[in-house]
């Protein structure tokens, strides 16, 4: 009797054992597809908080315009984007006198999230009324 239940012992740690190694694979691959839905997750993520810096430099500097504001023409602004609580963020414009009816605004955003860096110069016109 006292063999028999050794045995169903040793059974019992060979299962513990096998379950415990089945476990691992299986995180090791999960974690492998997470860390690439992390990588994509922070991608989207900067993307679209640099659409929307842009966005708001092009609104500022629009709004400027129509108010005929001639003192934000060839000079650099760096804007207030604490409201938009996007960390390690900036955000600058930069406008050009108008020719032909259109003003030229250069922006320039830049925004981080961990090791990531995302920036983006673009070249804007925008109608002069």
């Amino acid at each position: 009797m006292k063999m028999k239940k050794i045995k169903q012992n040793g059974f019992v740690l060979v299962v513990v054992i096998m379950s415990i190694a089945i476990i691992a694979i299986e995180m090791a691959v999960l974690t492998g597809g997470s860390n690439a839905i992390l990588f994509q997750t922070n991608t989207a993520y900067l993307q679209a908080c640099r659409r929307n810096l842009v966005a708001s430099g092009l609104a500022w500097a629009e709004k400027n315009i129509k108010n005929g504001n001639k003192q934000i023409f060839d000079k650099t602004v760096e804007l207030d984007i604490a409201d938009m609580n996007i960390r390690r963020a900036s955000l600058s414009v930069t406008v050009r006198a108008p020719v032909n009816k259109k003003a030229e605004v250069q922006i320039n955003s830049s925004v981080s999230r961990g090791r990531r860096t995302l920036r983006h110069k673009g070249k804007y016109h925008i109608n002069v009324p």
